[in-house]
């Protein structure tokens, strides 16, 4: 096959599992602070002391011994954290505050983009999985550089009516969502190889209720189901890359060159779009809404005030 080996049937079952799993405890986390307390700070914490380090310490063997998987937990956690501080205490009252969202946002991506660069010196089996390192991670460093640099609006983030007091976003426009997704499936693809089947799960578990469930809200619904995922990665690494569910990836040079394209020349697009309607209607990027005008957001800010 092109992207990776063979999938059997039991693989598709899992994959599906993991979806509906991610946007299930999706909707019970963002149901209430108490819901998010018990699944983003006491959860986790318990782990850390008694799992994270048998599972994915330093001795542990695991391919989540490495920096990158412990940061990219506690990056989605502190996420978690920001998330649920802006939901639900008074901080949401400070308009800089607002500027959290993307400031974790960008961090979390500027994370992998290190990642991508570093893996493309990366060949043959290093810390347990089999890395290909090429000019496909340059390609796709470029696109989540300009990525992180196209997000815009935070200063119109407005707060759900509903218990849940959902952080809605309405500047996130679809296709910076779908930008996103390509650039973070590529990432995964590159630099998870082997682990990247189930990755597609993870970021489809977060666009769909976006989209459908709670509109607008996808900057919470990316950051949840990622540390949702992160945590059960950390406690059962092997499950994604070893044994009988794992899929390998064919590390063919062609799938990474046509995916990693494919995300660059999205993310050009969303960049090239951006400065038309700046210039065009004379935004400032780092104060203002580029998009307050289209039906979507809004729909969104008349849906949440």
């Amino acid at each position: 096959m092109f992207m990776f080996e063979a999938i059997p049937w039991y693989s598709w079952l899992a994959w599906a599992a993991i979806l509906a799993g991610l946007m299930l405890l999706n909707e019970v986390t963002r149901h209430s602070k108490y819901t998010g307390l018990a699944f983003f700070v006491v959860l986790p914490l318990v782990l850390n002391i008694f799992v994270w380090p048998r599972t994915s310490g330093a001795s542990s063997g695991a391919q989540t011994a490495n920096w990158f998987a412990w940061t990219k937990v506690w990056s989605a956690l502190i996420g978690c954290y920001i998330g649920l501080s802006l939901r639900f205490t008074k901080l949401k009252e400070h308009r800089w505050a607002l500027a959290l969202a993307p400031a974790i946002l960008a961090i979390n991506i500027m994370e992998a983009v290190i990642r991508e660069f570093e893996v493309t010196g990366m060949h043959g089996i290093v810390e347990g999985m089999f890395y290909m390192g090429g000019p496909w991670n340059v390609m796709n460093g470029v696109a989540g550089i300009l990525n992180m640099l196209t997000i815009c609006g935070w200063f119109g983030i407005v707060f759900s009516k509903e218990k849940s007091s959902d952080l809605v976003w309405p500047d996130m426009a679809w296709f910076w969502i779908i930008a996103y997704d390509l650039w973070n499936f590529a990432y995964t693809y590159n630099c998870l190889t082997d682990r990247s089947f189930y990755s597609a799960a993870l970021l489809i578990s977060c666009t769909i209720p976006a989209f459908t469930i709670k509109k607008g809200a996808w900057a919470q619904h990316r950051v949840h189901t990622l540390a949702l995922y992160m945590m059960a990665m950390m406690t059962v690494p092997d499950f994604f890359i070893k044994g009988r569910y794992a899929v390998a990836s064919t590390h063919n040079p062609a799938a990474y060159y046509a995916i990693s394209s494919l995300a660059l020349a999205a993310n050009v697009a969303v960049a090239a779009y951006q400065v038309y309607v700046i210039v065009k209607k004379r935004k400032n990027p780092l104060k203002d809404e580029l998009y307050s005008d289209s039906k979507s957001s809004k729909a969104l800010k008349a849906a949440n005030s």
